[in-house]
């Protein structure tokens, strides 16, 4: 029997809308979902190994229970029944002596995690926690500085884009498929793309300028920018003066930084930096300055950002085709949204152990900052933290200094990995629940925000290959066992959908033509004669005094980035378009493209050090030390080496990944306690290593 079935891919944290061929209960063909006119059939290689993923051996297929010591490796394979019985017994212990609050739960947020939230407040912790300290917290704050708003507060209208701008936003390698498709359609129309990095990505290749600047200068370049848009006055005045709070004071701000001082700065001339600026003055309102999506880099990172959002404003971009635009919600259609599972549990009145909104007041407590987690992890304050869910997230390869994050972590009593793949956080865990790969489970529905605002669903294709389950399936099965099955009334994911779409006027069946439904034909766009911002005036904030109050100056002078010491180089990280986060480089087909990583270094510098391309070379800084392949190329910037993220697991279960090529994380001495004072994101791209050949 040969069936369709509608899935939202689980390969990487884009989760683009698939379909899915099943014949005789077999997957047997994957691609987009092309009812979705903005995805069609494209597949990137990652959703492609999805199969390969399911089959694969080397992963967790059954619950297991550590033996040995953390991380040692030592595994007993047991029930369900066994491990939810030990998980249970264990936080019923930890709540006894410490409290609810002792409980914290980490993932990589996302359309699905409202059931997770709602299962850490039943538990009664307030202690939810996502990704983002790696990730977009500079950008979510600096947005929320600016607008009122957070990161994803605007979209973006690649296609028709006069101008695009990419401060190290690697487009068509840390992919969207729908997003680069958007992005290429406007390249083949004569858009403009700046790409700005100390590597040229295969994004700089589709560029029309190319600017290897100085690694740490982003800011620097930023100011010199807008510099001269202020002083030429390359911006909407008319949308400057109704909507923008501000700029005498920034324009007295940007005085001293010239395109003269900023090439100074960032090796880019200041004659391009004029020809750029005449540029966007020419192509706006179309123009696209992307914030930045990974923007955990530098210390001052959360000031880049904040910059870019105030340049966007000043081309008078906002709510204009080829520009940014609201993502519409269901209440714009004139519906009703998806219910929350959140709303059935109490809420929890207790301090963050992270301090988000108390001690660190300026920031959001909704993705809370994990690395201020580990602080109040080790010094037991403002309480012990003693048990710790971490769901298909991976902190020991996310954030810096493993074996630091490893002495922190042991301070636990209890560790439980929910996770498809042995990642190197799960090897450490007390516990692993294997989770179905997703053409094995279905999801809670998920909002999408666009124009034209809908709902998805994922659906379960085809029936689980191991002794794994379903995420919902797991965290309801745990809260029922602690006594909160109350809150979570449901038997079946049909039973959740349910209640999700109560309000909507919709029922589950609406879902089975397309795998998602549209509220709406046409597009909306609000009345850009009538916008509102979500700062207290109502309106863009150069100047924003509440953030001041919080200590967080609107303006700060640029402080030039340290330099790396005599011998050294500055270590950045990235990704390309089959890798993500160091999920898949034990995918059996993904490790086929690509084994092990490789370490750029600039020609210039590798001839004077003596390495030739395809060498080995060793890496080093302090104790930690390693080898690599060297990749010899005029495509980085002299000051800098560059490697791909996500290798040398430690996990020798991942017997194709073992110890293949580098972990750059491993490197990144003593940054976990470093990161952006302002916007919180880590300052994942301020440490140096020596480069010697072998």
């Amino acid at each position: 029997m040969s069936e369709t079935k509608y899935s939202i891919c689980g390969m990487c944290a884009v989760r683009c809308p698939v379909t899915v061929q099943v014949e005789d209960g077999q997957p047997v063909w994957i691609e987009g979902n092309a009812n979705d006119s903005g995805m069609g059939r494209s597949l990137c290689a990652k959703g492609a190994a999805a199969f390969a993923q399911r089959d694969d051996k080397q992963r967790p297929q059954s619950p297991l229970i550590r033996e040995g010591e953390r991380g040692e490796g030592k595994w007993r394979e047991v029930s369900w029944e066994e491990a939810f019985a030990y998980i249970t017994d264990k936080l019923g212990a930890v709540i006894n002596e410490h409290g609810a609050r002792s409980i914290m739960f980490s993932d990589r947020g996302g359309p699905f995690a409202d059931l997770r939230k709602a299962f850490v407040k039943a538990l009664g912790s307030p202690n939810y926690i996502n990704h983002d300290c790696t990730c977009g917290r500079n950008v979510h704050h600096a947005s929320k500085s600016v607008y009122g708003m957070g990161r994803k507060g605007f979209a973006y209208d690649y296609a028709n884009a006069k101008h695009i701008v990419l401060f190290g936003r690697n487009i068509t390698e840390a992919l969207k498929i729908k997003e680069v498709k958007s992005f290429l359609k406007a390249v083949k129309n004569g858009c403009h793309v700046t790409y700005i990095d100390p590597r040229a990505s295969v994004t700089a290749g589709k560029a029309t300028r190319y600017w290897q600047n100085k690694p740490g200068s982003d800011y620097a370049l930023l100011l010199g920018i807008a510099h001269v848009i202020i002083k030429k006055r390359y911006y909407d005045k008319d949308f400057v003066d109704k909507y923008v709070n501000g700029l005498k004071e920034f324009r007295s701000f940007i005085e001293p930084y010239t395109p003269q001082w900023t090439a100074e700065e960032t090796g880019i001339s200041a004659e391009e930096i004029e020809e750029f600026c005449r540029e966007l003055n020419q192509d706006r309102p179309k123009v696209i300055i992307h914030p930045g999506w990974m923007l955990a880099r530098y210390r001052d990172s959360y000031y880049a950002s904040r910059m870019i959002h105030i340049i966007n404003a000043l081309m008078g971009s906002i709510e204009q085709p080829g520009g940014l635009f609201y993502p519409k919600t269901p209440k714009d259609a004139g519906r009703s949204g998806l219910k929350s599972l959140g709303a059935l549990v109490p809420g929890v009145d207790e301090e963050r152990a992270d301090g988000c909104g108390t001690r660190y007041p300026q920031w959001d407590a909704g993705a809370g900052m994990l690395q201020t987690a580990y602080e109040a992890l080790e010094k037991g304050e403002p309480y012990p933290l003693k048990a710790y869910f971490v769901h298909r997230h991976d902190p020991f390869i996310a954030l810096p200094d493993t074996d630091e994050q490893m002495r922190i972590l042991n301070k636990l009593e209890l560790i439980v990995s929910v996770d498809i793949n042995f990642s190197d956080t799960a090897w450490f865990a007390d516990v692993i629940l294997p989770e179905n790969t997703f053409l094995e489970r279905a999801s809670i529905l998920r909002t999408e925000k666009g124009l034209k605002p809908g709902f998805g669903r994922r659906e379960q294709c085809i029936a689980p290959l191991n002794n794994t389950k379903a995420g919902w399936e797991i965290y309801l099965e745990i809260a029922r066992r602690m006594g909160k099955g109350e809150y979570f009334p449901f038997n079946s994911i049909e039973d959740i959908w349910t209640y999700q779409l109560q309000d909507t006027g919709l029922s589950v069946s609406d879902f089975d033509e397309k795998g998602f439904v549209k509220l709406c034909d046409e597009a909306i766009w609000y009345d850009r004669d009538n916008l509102k911002f979500g700062t207290d005036s109502g309106k863009i904030e150069i100047i924003n005094e509440k953030w001041e109050a919080m200590g967080v100056p609107s303006l700060v002078p640029y402080e030039a980035p340290e330099a790396p010491p005599e011998g050294s180089f500055r270590l950045l990280f990235g990704r390309n378009g089959y890798q993500a986060h160091g999920h898949h480089q034990n995918n059996p087909l993904l490790n086929d493209l690509l084994r092990e990583n490789k370490l750029w270094i600039n020609t210039r510098a590798a001839k004077k050090l003596g390495i030739k391309d395809g060498a080995r070379v060793m890496v080093t800084n302090g104790n930690e030390q390693g080898t690599i392949v060297a990749k010899v190329t005029d495509l980085i910037h002299p000051e800098a080496v560059f490697m791909l993220h996500g290798f040398g697991t430690r996990v020798p279960a991942k017997k194709r990944a073992y110890k293949q090529g580098l972990a750059d994380q491993l490197f990144m001495k003593g940054k976990l306690r470093e990161w952006d004072k302002a916007g919180g994101g880590l300052n994942l791209a301020e440490s140096f290593v020596t480069v010697t050949p072998v």
